[in-house]
């Protein structure tokens, strides 16, 4: 198995499922409806669907980084806005979520191994560090939906 092989399996895992920590993030996802994901838990905590917005703006962001552009979020692209709490609302925010992926993994199965080595315009690590961190992404805030999902059961 090539490295880009093996990466793209394991944002996959991350994402869709068979991930070694447990629930991956659309496992998690599973059963949460547009109030639970817009409740505020917590007061200084985002809520799901905020995280939703957070994951599928920064997979967007490292696409494009593959592609070479240097680019950042601001505060508010970093976490979104809900513009209304709906069900139709939501489901937009998880298909979107879901179509940003798919074009992460795209851009990622092209690649060719050393591809991993260059570096990731406008930061001082290689694409296989960003990468890698999109796995860890995923997991750290699946994680954090868990909670956010069973505090509300």
């Amino acid at each position: 198995m090539s490295q880009i092989d093996w990466i793209v399996d394991q944002l996959n895992r991350a994402f869709d499922g068979e991930a070694w920590h447990g629930p991956a993030l659309m496992e998690i996802l599973d059963g949460i409806d547009a109030t639970t994901a817009a409740a505020r838990l917590m007061p200084a905590a985002h809520n799901i669907w905020e995280l939703v917005l957070h994951l599928s703006a920064w997979e967007q962001v490292v696409t494009r980084r593959i592609a070479g552009e240097t680019l950042t979020l601001t505060d508010e692209q970093n976490f979104g806005h809900i513009e209304r709490v709906s069900e139709a609302n939501w489901q937009k925010a998880i298909e979107t979520l879901k179509q940003g992926h798919s074009q992460l993994i795209q851009a990622v199965s092209v690649l060719s191994d050393s591809r991993l080595n260059d570096r990731v315009p406008g930061k001082d690590y290689n694409l296989l560090f960003m990468l890698l961190g999109v796995v860890q992404h995923a997991a750290y805030h699946g994680g954090q939906i868990a909670l956010l999902k069973r505090s509300r059961s």
